[in-house]
């Protein structure tokens, strides 16, 4: 109960802050529904099989950052030798997903690009960063619950006329091996049995 009284008073503190139920939901690293229920102090009925997911030990450390980043690009590596694929940019999903993708971007040397996912619209691409127009990409988060944000990323690359050819990311809580038609990678699966 600790924890979770934790949670609602981060929930409600972002909430006081302006931070939108989506973005609350990104930085908690929990589900919208799940979000929507901190949100309530707990009184409606909670959300079945949630996991939370902290990696605060991680994120505090570029050091640990970039040792995790390059374990994904290990997989990535994999992936592209198994498929001979030839890949052109890593997007890095806004916020959690872009340390990760920096690191992997320089350990792969390729450039970088930043999606910034919205919880009503397609969302934007960075202008300080790689074009993926006609390029093969990749795309990095942190966390895949729902596989949402991912979906809407895959959705703007092809607007933009790029080619998603693989997601990947330190923690899939779902089941899934792919996303909107995209082979998705991850470190750790995790499921609520």
């Amino acid at each position: 109960m600790k924890e979770t009284d934790s949670l609602i008073k981060k929930a409600l503190k972002y909430k006081e802050s302006g931070l939108t139920d989506y973005e609350i939901a990104e930085e908690l690293n929990v589900s919208k529904e799940t979000t929507a229920w901190l949100l309530t102090r707990g009184k409606e009925k909670k959300p079945e099989g949630e996991l939370k997911v902290g990696w605060r030990s991680i994120g505090v450390s570029p050091t640990r950052i970039g040792s995790i980043s390059y374990a994904l690009s290990d997989i990535i590596l994999e992936e592209m030798e198994k498929k001979e694929m030839d890949v052109e940019v890593i997007v890095g999903i806004a916020i959690n997903g872009i340390p990760f993708a920096t690191y992997v971007a320089e350990e792969l040397g390729l450039d970088l690009a930043v999606f910034r996912p919205h919880h009503e619209k397609t969302g934007a691409f960075g202008s300080n960063y790689a074009t993926i127009a006609n390029k093969n990409v990749i795309l990095v988060d942190d966390v895949i619950g729902t596989g949402e944000t991912l979906k809407s990323a895959i959705k703007a690359v092809k607007a933009e006329k790029g080619n998603p050819v693989l997601c990947v990311c330190l923690l899939n809580k779902r089941s899934m091996n792919e996303v909107g038609g995209v082979p998705l990678r991850s470190l750790i699966r995790a499921r609520a049995l």
